[in-house]
């Protein structure tokens, strides 16, 4: 393998921990091997070679980033250039925007409120009326 072939092709855990999409290769293998990366929709081995053009199903938690993978990168580097990587589609964004909305409701609605705690005044209320209940 020549010099040029070698940078036109990259491990797609290196791929997927330059892009910054986990924090470790490590991390990146195990997603991999799980099934939650998809390379042109086929499941595949972390050390399958990526290349320019391709195209990736990555799902981290509830959702799915679909993109286009624009440039190669063995190294990790600042996050600007890790979103060089790749190019994700318009339909992913919009999808991903839809469900964090959904979170963001759903969250708001069954959460419990902030001042659920009772303070320490309502405590020694709650105390007293626990003794008189008790007592009689």
């Amino acid at each position: 393998m020549t010099g040029r072939d070698a940078a036109a092709r990259v491990r797609l855990d290196k791929w997927l921990w330059a892009a910054r999409f986990f924090k470790t290769r490590g991390l990146a293998s195990e997603a991999v091997d799980a099934g939650r990366v998809r390379l042109n929709g086929d499941r595949v081995k972390p050390a399958k070679p990526v290349h320019a053009g391709d195209r990736l199903e990555i799902r981290l938690g509830p959702y799915l980033h679909a993109v286009e993978v624009t440039a190669l990168s063995e190294r990790r580097g600042p996050a600007a250039a890790a979103a060089r990587l790749f190019q994700e589609t318009p339909e992913s964004a919009a999808e991903r925007e839809r469900i964090a909305l959904q979170l963001k409701v759903t969250h708001a609605l069954f959460a419990p409120d902030n001042n659920a705690r009772p303070s320490k005044r309502d405590r020694r209320r709650l105390e007293r009326f626990r003794r008189k209940s008790g007592e009689e």
